[in-house]
């Protein structure tokens, strides 16, 4: 099973990226899925999301390849948006699928918990003042990454 991996500035969907990942399969017994949205803190305009083409790539693969390694997959997309992205639209979607739902469903939780820490993603937030500055990694992002290094 190969991942679908894709950084890309325009939006996606989940009902054809779900229906993409499960056409003409009869092996998958649960689809899991995470969408992350921009959402309007303190008056937040944009995010503006940036990113080294092909290194970001590389790093999502890897992370992919994590969870197939720890759970027993038969699909799994990683979709990521770069650019400006405007409060209410999405910026991420895991969609993974296995057999049976616990493994659908942890490596879900994984993934987007080891997006959060391990994807080389730059982001700055713009505000309606004209203020910007870029976003600093969170604490709280890091104890969810290291609760999957003690075996989750």
């Amino acid at each position: 099973m190969t991942p679908t991996i894709r950084v890309q500035a325009t939006a996606f969907d989940l009902a054809a990226e779900s229906a993409l990942l499960t056409a003409g399969r009869v092996d998958i017994g649960g689809l899991a899925s995470f969408i992350g949205l921009c959402r309007a803190d303190d008056g937040l305009e944009a995010l503006v999301l940036e990113h080294y083409p092909g290194m970001t790539e590389r790093a999502l693969l890897k992370i992919a390849a994590e969870a197939c390694a720890r759970w027993p997959l038969t699909g799994c997309t990683l979709l990521h948006r770069v650019g400006r992205i405007i409060p209410g639209e999405p910026i991420v979607l895991v969609l993974t699928a296995s057999a049976h739902r616990l493994a659908a469903l942890e490596s879900c939780a994984f993934l987007i918990d080891w997006l959060k820490t391990e994807a080389p993603f730059w982001k700055r937030e713009e505000f309606a003042t004209g203020e910007a500055r870029w976003v600093d990694a969170k604490d709280s992002d890091d104890a969810a990454a290291a609760r999957w290094a003690r075996g989750g």
